[in-house]
């Protein structure tokens, strides 16, 4: 009897180990405060989404040596003009962790900010104002490791 309560209670301590740890490393990381507003913005946000990708705009992110750079082009590799830009760090799991930083410019093309980076997997939102209605944004999950992005 002593040893079939071992081997039950050892069947259940693994299960659930097993079941953590796989949770652990395929969880998404996704989190919404609230599924039902969020919900009724997706449609909204998928045609935002759209009309910004329809631009043709590509932006380069880079990270070294504690400093972040950011800049734009458009459809035909020309470097855009922002007033200004904004990169928000999210972390997908622990939002205490989740940091921005203001960039600056002096020609207004090239963006950059200096910012201890932490290792890790990160979304990051990038936000320029390059005079359309709202602000153009860019969004990427990024992995950091040893300051820079991988």
């Amino acid at each position: 009897m002593l040893v079939i309560m071992i081997a039950f209670f050892a069947i259940i301590i693994a299960v659930n180990v097993a079941m953590a740890s796989l949770a652990r490393s395929s969880w998404s990381g996704l989190v919404v405060k609230n599924s039902y507003v969020a919900g009724q913005d997706f449609n909204r946000r998928l045609k935002e989404s759209r009309e910004q990708l329809a631009l043709g705009y590509k932006g380069t992110l880079t990270a070294g040596q504690d400093e972040i750079t950011y800049a734009l082009v458009d459809a035909q590799g020309k470097a855009m003009k922002m007033a200004s830009a904004r990169a928000s760090f999210s972390h997908p799991v622990y939002e205490a962790a989740d940091w921005s930083i203001d960039l600056a410019s002096p020609d207004g093309k090239t963006f950059s900010g200096r910012h201890g980076l932490r290792d890790g997997v990160w979304i990051v939102t990038i936000e320029s104002d390059i005079g359309l209605s709202r602000p153009y944004a860019e969004v990427r999950r990024v992995t950091i490791s040893g300051g820079v992005i991988q």
